[in-house]
């Protein structure tokens, strides 16, 4: 495992919020990162070649989805994940337990594992923690995620320490089970919105921890404050020689206060669904092209972003392509919000190492103002 290591770089004297570097063998990944996610072994509607245009460092995709379709092992035929989408940097791949937790239809969850129906056909499968690693070391992604039970915001605090146990247990079994060296695993701690379910789950998750750590079960319907007393409480409990990945997470303001709050990595969905549906994430809030206000409107999304789509488009004509239903404005979209999530993450970067973090912070909630609905 000499490929991979994390260094700090700086760490804010006043907040948690730190810069780094994370070595894999796909390449280094400065963080803090937040990673466009490409569930199907794609990043809907971006082309690899523009993810790089837009300095993505690191995608992600999605063991469920990929096991369902095409299949793990035809991947591996395929040379991995890297060779069968055409990319050569590196890839994190979660561990599927999210999706079984809210896709699949009749769940059963024991300490054997899950079995579920496919939300594609009703077809009958059994993931155990083994197999979940079997999945993931075929994708041969650079980063993988042990298997979790993740539970719901409202879930009581019985059910989610059985949840929490069953996570810890199931995580020796993915450690035990995980036979590809170049791939580096992460545990994930769970344990809802309970301080003292989440202390007894990152206490015993903590010698699993080789190379980086996962914080799961939070932006699941919760309200942000209640994520962000969770991040509190975690933060002088890290481990500091290791990167700390939030799951899920990937709306600006709960960047930003991830960052504060010692987090190094990020994913999210959101950039690319919201594009779908003609909504751009912008330095001053949200902009909804489709609406009638921008139909004569000239200027780019975002004055301040230097992506493709602000450098050569309108919003009248962004509000003309998602009204006609042209697959173009969805595309452009999709490239504007990674390019600005990752636009936002280089800054703090920079703030971090140039010792300005507070002046970006209260700068960025000035201009983007109390947007946190996302």
């Amino acid at each position: 495992m000499e490929n991979f290591s994390f260094e700090v770089i700086k760490q804010d004297a006043e907040t948690g919020a730190r810069a780094g570097i994370l070595h894999t063998p796909h390449g280094d990944i400065e963080t803090p990162i937040y990673m466009p996610v490409g569930t199907q072994a794609t990043v809907k509607g971006v082309l690899p070649k523009d993810l790089k245009e837009i300095g993505a460092e690191i995608i992600l995709s999605n063991t469920y989805h990929l096991y369902m379709r095409p299949g793990d092992e035809l991947v591996r035929k395929a040379g991995g994940l890297h060779k069968f989408m055409n990319w050569d940097r590196p890839i994190l791949t979660d561990s599927g337990g999210f999706q079984v937790f809210s896709l699949a239809k009749l769940r059963d969850i024991t300490d054997d594992g899950v079995k579920f129906s496919s939300h594609i056909d009703g077809s009958k499968h059994f993931i155990t923690p083994e197999k979940a690693i079997e999945i993931e070391n075929n994708l041969g992604a650079d980063i993988i995620m042990a298997f979790d039970q993740c539970t719901e915001y409202g879930t009581s605090h019985d059910d989610a320490r059985r949840a929490m146990r069953r996570t810890v247990d199931w995580l020796d079994r993915c450690a035990k089970a995980h036979s590809n060296k170049a791939q580096a695993l992460f545990p994930i701690v769970q344990g809802n919105l309970f301080m003292d379910l989440r202390r007894e789950s990152l206490a015993a998750t903590l010698p699993y921890v080789t190379h980086g750590l996962a914080i799961g079960g939070l932006s699941v319907g919760e309200p942000k404050p209640l994520m962000y007393e969770i991040l509190d409480g975690f933060l002088p409990l890290y481990p500091e020689k290791y990167p700390r990945y939030l799951m899920g997470v990937g709306s600006p303001d709960c960047i930003v206060e991830g960052v504060l709050r010692g987090i190094d990595m990020f994913d999210c969905v959101l950039a690319t669904r919201i594009a779908r549906n003609g909504t751009a994430i912008t330095s001053r809030g949200r902009v909804v092209v489709r609406n009638g206000a921008y139909r004569e409107d000239f200027t780019p999304l975002d004055p301040e972003c230097d992506c493709y789509c602000c450098r050569n488009y309108t919003k009248a004509y962004l509000r003309h392509l998602v009204n006609v239903g042209e697959m173009a404005g969805a595309m452009l979209l999709s490239m504007h919000n990674i390019r600005f999530l990752i636009n936002l993450v280089k800054g703090i970067r920079a703030a971090i190492i140039g010792g300005y973090v507070k002046d970006f912070v209260k700068d960025f909630y000035a201009k983007y103002g109390n947007d946190r609905n996302f």
